[in-house]
């Protein structure tokens, strides 16, 4: 593995200064503390900045598109996260818009890719349902035909962002005799469709997110995205993506792991731990939990792919305690994107995206090579 610090050309300085003078502008104290307050991971404003500026697009497209660099690409994933930017959600309206791109009608091309790119149009994801835990393939919400398009019923759970989206990429069920990843098609349905309905749910971070009720959702066969029956191969694609487990260049650039933004912030409060209690590592056990906790997010950090993800996850678990422990009783008043803050995040990052157990049965049977996980009961010995 290469190590070596990446020289920056002139013309890569001259866009960090430009994206940081930009960012600065508008990701201002007050949308940091509105979005600490509303939990949204999203401020209109600055998405319609960003988009209006171009750099939506830039990050959509390929370098061989008019994309970014791949230089550029990492400048702009380490400002972006460095500003606080309040972000999350692009990734998934980006994802979801490359299905459309692949998969979709060119009247749903039409109609959708243009404003995405200039941030008008927030996609969300419809996957997760109320009794269906992480295997989204279990799904019971229904499409049926009707004539030339379809009748949706059913409702999912963890369709964050729904409120600030124009659609939502739905998984559903449009044939219930078939097995189970041979009976899904997908859908980019308008959530101004009569018969949807969206329903806020607080987490425990403090994040909003919602549930998302379809009652009778007619909508055109447009809408469609891949072919009936045939929506697992169109959602793996996707699903790889929000996994982290896409193929990588050998350039070095990309992002090492999904969800590195959750690290950055925990690496800042390590960093302000540390200068809080400078005159109190005379104390050994102060000393030990602030150099392990120093460790573990710099092996976080640099771990890659779904390892990472793991990594990252379980050491916000392990090392948030340690640092409010070490902060004292200060710690635990609510303080925007402080220790109080990631101790109350860490328990929902083992679950976005899937949960950390998943991610664990995926490294042992495709990176370790080990067999399914056998929940069957243990055999009973007379």
């Amino acid at each position: 593995m290469n190590f070596s610090e990446v020289e920056l050309s002139e013309n890569d300085r001259a866009f960090r200064d430009e994206l940081r003078a930009f960012l600065s502008s508008v990701v201002t104290d007050d949308v940091i503390q509105r979005d600490r307050e509303t939990g949204d991971n999203f401020d209109e404003a600055v998405h319609l900045a960003l988009g209006a500026a171009g750099y939506l697009e830039r990050d959509w497209r390929t370098e061989a598109d008019g994309g970014f660099t791949a230089v550029q690409r990492r400048i702009w994933e380490l400002e972006i996260g460095r500003a606080h930017t309040p972000w999350f959600h692009w990734g998934t309206t980006a994802m979801v818009a490359t299905a459309v791109d692949q998969f979709g009608s060119e009247q749903l091309k039409d109609e959708v890719l243009g404003k995405v790119l200039s941030g008008h149009y927030r996609l969300c994801l419809g996957y997760t349902e109320p009794e269906g835990g992480s295997d989204i393939a279990t799904c019971k919400t229904r499409a049926v035909r009707d004539g030339d398009g379809w009748i949706i019923n059913g409702s999912k759970m963890f369709t964050s962002n729904a409120h600030h989206a124009q659609y939502v990429y739905l998984i559903t069920n449009s044939d219930p005799d078939a097995p189970k990843h041979q009976s899904l098609t997908m859908f980019l349905v308008p959530l101004d469709s009569p018969g949807v309905a969206i329903q806020p749910i607080r987490t425990v971070d403090g994040d909003r997110t919602n549930i998302t009720f379809y009652s009778d959702v007619r909508i055109d066969d447009r809408y469609r995205v891949g072919p009936v029956n045939g929506g697992w191969g169109v959602l793996r694609e996707a699903l790889d993506a929000e996994h982290g487990t896409v193929e990588r260049d050998d350039s070095g650039l990309h992002k090492i792991a999904v969800m590195t933004e959750h690290a950055l912030l925990l690496a800042d409060e390590v960093d302000r731990t540390a200068g809080s209690v400078a005159g109190r590592l005379d104390d050994g056990s102060v000393a030990y939990r602030l150099g392990r906790s120093i460790a573990r997010v710099e092996a976080a950090m640099s771990t890659t792919e779904m390892f990472g993800r793991v990594a990252i996850a379980q050491t916000l678990r392990d090392i948030t305690p340690d640092l409010m422990d070490i902060a004292g009783a200060s710690s635990a008043v609510p303080s925007g994107l402080g220790a109080e803050y990631l101790f109350r995040l860490a328990s929902p990052m083992g679950i976005y995206a899937g949960t950390l157990d998943v991610f664990r049965n995926m490294i042992a049977q495709h990176a370790l090579g080990l067999g399914k996980p056998n929940y069957s009961p243990p055999t009973t010995r007379t």
